[in-house]
Protein backbone atom coordinates (compact mmCIF):
# COMPACT_ATOMS: atom_id res chain seq x y z
CA UNK A 1 0.00 0.00 0.00
CA UNK A 2 0.95 3.50 -0.69
CA UNK A 3 1.82 6.08 2.12
CA UNK A 4 -0.82 8.43 0.15
CA UNK A 5 -3.81 9.59 2.13
CA UNK A 6 -5.87 7.24 0.52
CA UNK A 7 -3.54 4.22 0.93
CA UNK A 8 -3.15 5.26 4.59
CA UNK A 9 -7.05 4.90 4.94
CA UNK A 10 -7.30 1.22 3.15
CA UNK A 11 -4.45 0.28 5.62
CA UNK A 12 -6.54 1.28 8.69
CA UNK A 13 -9.37 0.07 7.34
CA UNK A 14 -7.82 -3.78 6.60
CA UNK A 15 -6.09 -3.95 10.09
CA UNK A 16 -9.60 -2.76 11.49
CA UNK A 17 -11.52 -5.41 9.82
CA UNK A 18 -8.70 -7.88 10.52
CA UNK A 19 -9.10 -7.24 14.22
CA UNK A 20 -13.14 -7.08 14.24
CA UNK A 21 -12.96 -10.83 12.58
CA UNK A 22 -10.50 -11.80 15.14
CA UNK A 23 -12.83 -10.86 18.03
CA UNK A 24 -15.62 -13.23 16.63
CA UNK A 25 -13.15 -16.51 17.48
CA UNK A 26 -12.91 -15.57 21.16
CA UNK A 27 -14.07 -18.89 22.98
CA UNK A 28 -12.94 -21.18 19.94
CA UNK A 29 -11.65 -24.52 21.27
CA UNK A 30 -8.18 -25.09 20.52
CA UNK A 31 -6.86 -27.70 18.48
CA UNK A 32 -3.02 -28.46 18.46
CA UNK A 33 -2.98 -28.08 13.77
CA UNK A 34 -6.71 -26.76 14.06
CA UNK A 35 -7.24 -24.25 11.09
CA UNK A 36 -10.94 -24.17 11.02
CA UNK A 37 -14.48 -22.88 12.75
CA UNK A 38 -14.62 -25.59 15.28
CA UNK A 39 -11.01 -25.25 16.46
CA UNK A 40 -7.43 -23.41 15.64
CA UNK A 41 -4.01 -23.79 16.47
CA UNK A 42 -2.27 -20.40 17.16
CA UNK A 43 -1.19 -20.07 13.70
CA UNK A 44 -4.29 -21.52 12.23
CA UNK A 45 -6.45 -18.62 13.40
CA UNK A 46 -3.96 -15.78 12.12
CA UNK A 47 -4.03 -17.46 9.27
CA UNK A 48 -7.66 -17.23 8.87
CA UNK A 49 -7.73 -13.49 9.63
CA UNK A 50 -5.16 -12.82 7.21
CA UNK A 51 -7.16 -14.62 4.62
CA UNK A 52 -10.18 -12.70 4.67
CA UNK A 53 -8.27 -9.86 4.13
CA UNK A 54 -6.59 -11.10 1.10
CA UNK A 55 -3.00 -10.95 3.02
CA UNK A 56 -3.04 -15.00 2.82
CA UNK A 57 -3.35 -17.67 0.30
CA UNK A 58 -4.40 -21.53 0.38
CA UNK A 59 -1.02 -22.21 -1.27
CA UNK A 60 1.37 -20.92 1.38
CA UNK A 61 2.70 -22.76 4.23
CA UNK A 62 0.43 -22.61 8.13
CA UNK A 63 3.00 -22.65 10.63
CA UNK A 64 3.88 -20.06 13.18
CA UNK A 65 7.27 -19.66 11.40
CA UNK A 66 6.31 -19.55 8.04
CA UNK A 67 4.35 -16.46 9.04
CA UNK A 68 7.26 -14.72 10.59
CA UNK A 69 9.97 -15.08 7.60
CA UNK A 70 7.13 -13.66 5.47
CA UNK A 71 7.01 -10.83 7.53
CA UNK A 72 9.98 -11.00 9.58
CA UNK A 73 11.60 -7.68 7.35
CA UNK A 74 8.61 -5.31 9.09
CA UNK A 75 9.86 -5.57 12.53
CA UNK A 76 8.46 -2.84 15.22
CA UNK A 77 9.55 -1.99 18.34
CA UNK A 78 6.20 -0.94 19.62
CA UNK A 79 2.89 -3.50 18.86
CA UNK A 80 -0.06 -1.31 17.47
CA UNK A 81 -3.52 -2.69 16.06
CA UNK A 82 -2.91 -5.85 13.99
CA UNK A 83 0.78 -6.58 14.46
CA UNK A 84 1.53 -10.16 14.87
CA UNK A 85 3.90 -11.14 18.19
CA UNK A 86 5.80 -14.31 17.65
CA UNK A 87 7.61 -16.32 20.37
CA UNK A 88 10.97 -18.40 19.46
CA UNK A 89 12.48 -21.86 20.76
CA UNK A 90 15.78 -21.99 21.79
CA UNK A 91 17.06 -23.09 18.11
CA UNK A 92 15.54 -19.34 16.62
CA UNK A 93 12.19 -20.60 15.36
CA UNK A 94 8.68 -18.98 15.49
CA UNK A 95 6.61 -21.33 17.70
CA UNK A 96 3.49 -19.26 18.64
CA UNK A 97 1.88 -16.05 17.35
CA UNK A 98 -0.91 -13.82 18.29
CA UNK A 99 -2.75 -10.86 16.58
CA UNK A 100 -2.24 -7.40 18.69
CA UNK A 101 -5.41 -6.00 19.35
CA UNK A 102 -4.29 -2.63 20.65
CA UNK A 103 -0.60 -1.33 22.22
CA UNK A 104 -1.42 -3.93 25.21
CA UNK A 105 -3.88 -6.74 24.56
CA UNK A 106 -3.59 -9.60 22.37
CA UNK A 107 -5.96 -12.55 21.25
CA UNK A 108 -4.41 -15.93 20.37
CA UNK A 109 -5.34 -19.49 20.27
CA UNK A 110 -3.15 -20.99 23.23
CA UNK A 111 -3.60 -23.46 26.16
CA UNK A 112 -2.40 -27.38 25.40
CA UNK A 113 -0.09 -27.30 22.83
CA UNK A 114 0.17 -30.83 20.36
CA UNK A 115 -0.84 -33.21 23.10
CA UNK A 116 -4.50 -31.13 22.59
CA UNK A 117 -6.35 -32.90 19.39
CA UNK A 118 -10.07 -32.80 20.78
CA UNK A 119 -12.55 -31.09 22.03
CA UNK A 120 -12.39 -32.94 25.34
CA UNK A 121 -8.89 -32.16 25.54
CA UNK A 122 -9.38 -28.54 24.88
CA UNK A 123 -11.77 -28.06 27.84
CA UNK A 124 -9.22 -30.20 30.07
CA UNK A 125 -6.90 -27.71 29.33
CA UNK A 126 -8.98 -24.66 28.98
CA UNK A 127 -7.54 -24.33 25.77
CA UNK A 128 -9.01 -21.81 23.70
CA UNK A 129 -8.89 -18.42 21.88
CA UNK A 130 -8.61 -16.06 24.15
CA UNK A 131 -7.40 -12.22 25.11
CA UNK A 132 -4.29 -11.91 27.23
CA UNK A 133 -2.21 -9.18 27.69
CA UNK A 134 0.65 -9.14 26.01
CA UNK A 135 2.89 -8.18 29.39
CA UNK A 136 1.69 -11.14 30.98
CA UNK A 137 1.98 -13.81 28.36
CA UNK A 138 5.48 -12.32 27.20
CA UNK A 139 6.36 -13.22 30.83
CA UNK A 140 4.97 -17.09 31.52
CA UNK A 141 6.00 -17.59 27.68
CA UNK A 142 9.83 -16.34 29.22
CA UNK A 143 9.29 -18.63 32.45
CA UNK A 144 7.94 -21.65 31.35
CA UNK A 145 9.55 -22.16 27.91
CA UNK A 146 12.08 -19.44 27.98
CA UNK A 147 10.91 -17.93 24.54
CA UNK A 148 11.72 -13.89 24.06
CA UNK A 149 9.25 -12.17 21.18
CA UNK A 150 9.37 -9.91 17.90
CA UNK A 151 6.76 -7.90 16.74
CA UNK A 152 6.28 -7.43 13.09
CA UNK A 153 3.68 -5.35 10.83
CA UNK A 154 1.81 -7.51 8.51
CA UNK A 155 -0.29 -3.95 7.30
CA UNK A 156 3.47 -2.14 6.48
CA UNK A 157 4.97 -2.84 2.75
CA UNK A 158 7.60 -5.17 3.25
CA UNK A 159 10.79 -3.25 3.72
CA UNK A 160 13.89 -3.80 1.71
Amino acid sequence: MSNSGSGLLLESHYRTKAVEYLQRWIGTPYSWGGDDFSAFDCSGLVVEVLKSIGKFYDQEDYSANALYQKYKDNEVKQSSLGCLVFWFNKEGKAVHVAMMIGKCFLIHASGGGSKVKTMKDAIDKNAYVMMRELKKVAKFRKSHYGQGYKIVDPFEPKKK
